[in-house]
């Protein structure tokens, strides 16, 4: 069976699934991915250089913003 976000397994009741892709140089882009639902990756275009962070309620699963941080250029 397929689980969320591509998971080994699915999550038990009252938890949220999630799947944080960290990205590997120019060949594989960052993604992260919630309750099935991808909320930044390249193909969005919403990620960058650095951290990536998206920032969700943890009562309802909601996504209140994303945004990234450029820690190489300072």
């Amino acid at each position: 069976p397929r689980h969320k976000c591509g998971n080994q397994k699915s999550c038990p009741q009252n938890y949220f699934a999630f799947k944080i892709i960290s990205g590997a140089a120019n060949v594989v882009g960052p993604s992260i991915c919630f309750e099935d639902l991808v909320l930044m990756s390249s193909v969005k275009n919403n990620i960058g250089r650095g951290l990536n962070i998206a920032l969700v309620n943890g009562t309802t699963g909601q996504l209140l913003k994303t945004e990234a941080f450029d820690m190489y250029s300072g």
